[in-house]
């Protein structure tokens, strides 16, 4: 489990400060540290991998990952327009700015190397979920915090291949299979109300993605 170390608005570089500010508006209202410990290492990962050199840039030129920062979440809104005092007086953002000065530092990683994460919009709407409906497995029963159904779907990639016959000399057109998955996310931890993915092993062989897409 995660230790909290408060740490003052005004000791924060604007880059620490930003990641906070998101992580404590993606992060549920039951205010758990290690859920907030690892929204912040997710989100640092995801930068690094899409080549952002900031977090503020991330958020600007790539709002369909992180929407906290453009949608009027309240909890974003609430830590952005926060005072020192009310910072340092409320447990939610201490654990926020702890959380973010974590995954900045290269700290300790409680989503196990996830690149995405759901909260409980994926019960809320799970006939229509993106990712339940492309695949969803819990690598652990105790990730599935709400409950919820997995979901499978068999994809089957082929490719065609052209032989000559020997017997006749023509050239003949084949399929072969390339290989096949029936999820694509996994689950790799929860934490307070939030599940944390990674693609599949499968998904990410079969189709020749990139683990952060």
């Amino acid at each position: 489990m995660a230790k909290p170390d408060a740490k003052d608005k005004h000791d924060l570089d604007p880059q620490m400060q930003k990641l906070a500010a998101m992580v404590y508006g993606e992060s549920s209202a039951k205010d758990n540290l290690d859920e907030m410990y690892a929204l912040a290492s997710v989100l640092e990962r995801q930068r690094i991998a899409r080549g952002f050199p900031d977090i503020s840039t991330f958020a600007a030129k790539d709002k369909n990952f992180s929407f906290v920062v453009s949608d009027g979440n309240p909890r974003y809104q609430k830590f952005t327009r926060a005072s020192e005092l009310e910072i340092t007086h409320n447990t939610g953002m201490q654990f926020a700015i702890e959380a973010a000065q974590n995954a900045m530092s290269g700290g300790s990683d409680f989503s196990n190397r996830a690149f995405f994460w759901d909260g409980a919009d994926i019960k809320e709407k799970y006939k229509t979920h993106a990712k339940v409906r492309v695949g969803i497995r819990f690598s652990k029963p105790e990730h599935n915090i709400y409950k919820i159904a997995e979901s499978t779907l068999l994809v089957i990639k082929h490719k065609n291949i052209v032989r000559v016959d020997s017997s006749t000399g023509k050239r003949v057109l084949s399929r072969e299979e390339i290989g096949r998955f029936d999820h694509v996310y996994e689950s790799t931890a929860a934490w307070g109300g939030t599940i944390f993915w990674k693609l599949s092993s499968e998904y990410l062989q079969v189709m020749k993605a990139k683990e952060y897409r």
